[in-house]
């Protein structure tokens, strides 16, 4: 259109999924850009939105499983779900120099968020039930600027990159409550939130030889959280500051073989309600429902990870294998808290692993691939309740294999994931799961494809999710330890027409 290109895109979806209660999801997506060239720069903003709402079936526990109170797909609370819309708008910038490039991404979100879980039942409240209402109005706003230089250092090849990262989040306001059937019983906590962030960085990648390259790099990052919490306890303002370093090195000592050390450090947020908060919203007390004191989680939490890996090509025919070691520490972990339905600071941890990939093309048209993994998930420090981290999945793979000959199209993917532990001494476990999917393609014309595919194909019984911690069920006198699951969906048949037009 006119001396650039319209783009538009409108999509809706729906479902009601494998579950006793009717997921009722309904999806509506629209994207609408502009983009176009300007002599030396390139262009293009962008508008979208989105809007869904839906029934949730979350975990349930087995004992409510096995006594028959319900089945693998059915739900505690029917009245779990939620609905959510998000607009943007963004703009993107391009100039093309002698030298480089400079890019320039500004952007404006408008989110909401209404989110209903009960994962307790009646453990808190026998009359009314534990169902729990998030909700979050959100504003925020970026800018990402960055340059690119290509020059000589002391004589080399070598490219560098200098940039700055704005970002602000308003939420107001963000909500805890207590609810029953999606209707409002109590506040438990209400806040504003004013989060800032920016950076600044810089990195460079230099051929110091034909088979030798580096890459250096320096981010700086700044943060302050202010909150303005229902109780005052919690309000406060926090700023924060962190330096994280990086370095790799390549070598290629054939032209089929290379070789990578990378070492850096990084860092992740924790919730800003987090940061600032002394007292329990619940209780208005400053220990924990572990009796622990409440201790203000730290702003930016430090991780450092090393690496080691080899990729290899033309070893055999048409086969691209990597290889690599890893080890990665993080100050303090995220973990999930199934009673509260968040993540929440942790312990110190220490990870290590290794993972290996394939990709085999042994003919035209046919596509084998493999990807396993196997990491190693501590905590590093001492304490009496273990040094499992619940969820830490120890094994993965994936593997598959497709073709294409003519009209006719096919593939066969296997899925596996690994038992972890659910609590920190190990006692208390997940299953492995392996699900394998199959599908089959025709095309009718150039333009017209069918398409089938079968999801689980064996139909297995498996989880998708496993918790363990306390719930209560409604006619049960106490509180129980167990595992609350989620299951994978059963063998499903999807038959699809694709036409291009």
């Amino acid at each position: 259109m006119g001396p650039g290109t319209l783009l538009y895109a409108v999509e809706a979806a729906g479902q009601d999924g494998p579950w006793i209660n009717p997921e009722n999801y309904k999806r509506f997506n629209g994207v609408l850009s502009y983009s176009g060239k300007a002599g030396t720069d390139d262009f293009r903003v962008t508008g979208m939105a989105l809007k869904s709402s839906w029934n949730s079936t979350d975990q349930i526990p087995l004992r409510a499983i096995a006594s028959g109170q319900v089945s693998r797909f059915g739900a505690i609370d029917t009245t779990d779900g939620g609905d959510t819309s998000r607009y943007s708008l963004s703009g993107e910038w391009l100039r093309r120099h002698q030298d480089g490039v400079t890019k320039v991404n500004a952007y404006f979100i408008k989110s909401r968020l209404d989110l209903f879980s009960n994962f307790t039942f009646a453990m808190n409240d026998p009359v009314n039930g534990d169902q729990f209402h998030q909700a979050e109005q959100r504003s925020l706003m970026g800018l990402n600027a960055e340059r690119t230089w290509l020059h000589k250092l002391v004589g080399f090849e070598s490219e560098t990159t200098a940039g700055l990262q704005l970002r602000q989040d308003k939420l107001a306001p963000v909500g805890l409550y207590s609810a029953a059937a999606r209707q409002l019983v109590s506040t438990t906590r209400e806040d504003q939130v004013d989060e800032r962030a920016s950076a600044l960085f810089i990195s460079n990648t230099t051929r110091w030889l034909p088979w030798f390259r580096t890459v250096v790099g320096l981010r700086s990052d700044w943060y302050s959280f202010n909150v303005n919490s229902s109780n005052s306890a919690n309000s406060g303002k926090v700023n924060a500051s962190i330096t994280s370093p990086k370095f790799s090195a390549i070598f290629s000592p054939t032209k089929n073989s290379e070789i990578y050390l990378n070492w850096g450090r990084g860092f992740h947020s924790n919730d800003a309600r987090g940061v600032t908060g002394t007292v329990d919203p619940k209780t208005g007390l400053n220990i924990d429902s572990s009796g622990n004191q409440i201790v203000p989680a730290t702003p930016l939490v430090k991780a450092t990870g090393k690496e080691i890996g080899l990729r290899l090509t033309g070893l055999v025919p048409n086969l691209q294998t990597s290889f690599s070691l890893w080890q990665l520490d993080l100050a303090s972990e995220l973990v999930f808290s199934g009673d509260a339905g968040t993540t929440q600071a942790s312990r110190p941890s220490h990870r290590t692993g290794f993972e290996l990939a394939n990709y085999y093309t042994p003919a035209p048209g046919w596509i084998i691939d493999a990807d396993l993994a196997w990491s190693r998930a501590r905590f590093s420090d001492s304490d009496p309740a273990g040094p499992y981290i619940p969820g830490a999945v120890d094994r993965t793979a994936s593997v598959g294999i497709s073709a294409e000959q003519g009209k006719w199209s096919a593939g066969l993917r296997l899925r596996y994931f690994g038992g972890r532990a659910l609590i920190e001494d190990n006692s208390q476990r997940s299953s492995a799961s392996t699900l394998v999917n199959a599908k089959l393609g025709y095309a009718i014309t150039k333009d017209v494809k069918l398409t089938m595919e079968v999801l689980n194909l064996f139909n297995r019984d498996v989880s998708d999710v496993d918790y363990y911690y306390q719930s209560q069920l409604k006619g049960e006198t106490a509180p129980v330890n167990d595992i609350h699951t989620h299951p994978a969906e059963p063998r499903a048949l999807r038959v699809g027409l694709n036409v291009k037009f």
